[in-house]
């Protein structure tokens, strides 16, 4: 099995792909050690090629299953003695459609994927974190926290359960000396994206197409450059959307009834 031999460690779920992959590969590159985590075994298996097998664990993990998540932090504190410095709870489906229409199973899948797969991550992650000085909870929230998306609500829905717990996090974690934070990303160019999406959106704005690398640094820049941000938006623009939600949020219905995906329903009613 792998050893960490002393280096700082960040366990990433949704690790072998798009945000997630990125992630590795910048914290790889720092110097740290990798605990990367998803379903997808091949991309699992050509990350750890790529990072080299000294410098990750790598594991298949169902993140609603909180048996396995228990035993995969269980598995990455032997290797790391015991300390995690980084959690980054980033794995997520996106499944959308009108409320009405979607099928009781994908809202499920929706929900304890992005959400329950989150509390599953963070309580198992605490005893690493709390043994371990400076550490950061992380997590991957979304710009549909800003305010509820039409079109994709269950997802926008889960999205602002994560940014409110990570707030309240930020402040009960602090007994601890831990960390917490999350990244609100836009529109950003991963697998997650309906095909033909990324090209489809526009060349400047905030919802303009956003690599993943871009996501990668907000999570390195959290840990290692503005320790006491709370909230890290991709592209900045996304934290004017939030402020404005705030202050306006009928006029920032009423802008989305106009231009959002079922505006044209709206129209014929």
């Amino acid at each position: 099995m792998s050893d960490a031999k002393g280096r700082k460690s960040i366990f990433i779920t949704g690790a072998a792909s798009g945000m997630g992959r990125e992630t590795a590969k910048l914290f790889a590159e720092g110097g740290w050690f990798i605990g990367a985590y998803d379903v997808n075994k091949k991309g699992l298996a050509s990350l750890k090629e790529e990072l080299g097998a000294d410098n990750c664990l790598t594991r298949t993990l169902d993140v609603t299953d909180k048996a396995d998540f228990d035993a995969a932090l269980a598995e990455f504190g032997k290797v790391t003695g015991g300390t995690l410095d980084l959690m980054f709870n980033n794995a997520g489906i996106g499944r959308g459609g009108l409320f009405d229409q979607m099928a009781y199973e994908d809202i499920m899948a929706v929900v304890n994927v992005n959400f329950i797969g989150v509390l599953n991550g963070i309580h198992a992650a605490l005893p690493l974190l709390k043994a371990t000085p400076n550490s950061l909870c992380f997590t991957t929230s979304s710009s549909s926290a800003t305010y509820g998306m039409p079109g994709i609500a269950v997802y926008s829905a889960t999205k602002h359960a994560v940014k409110g717990l990570t707030e309240a996090l930020s402040i009960e974690l602090r007994l601890y000396g831990v960390r917490a934070a999350d990244t609100l990303p836009g529109l950003i160019d991963t697998p997650i994206l309906p095909e033909g999406t990324a090209a489809a959106a526009p060349k400047e704005g905030m919802f303009r197409a956003i690599p993943p690398i871009e996501v990668a640094k907000a999570v390195w820049a959290s840990y290692h450059d503005e320790p006491e941000r709370l909230h890290w938006f991709v592209p900045k623009e996304i934290g004017d959307l939030d402020k404005a939600s705030a202050l306006d949020p009928e006029g920032t219905r009423d802008e989305l009834a106009k231009t959002g995906p079922i505006a044209a329903l709206l129209e014929q009613m």
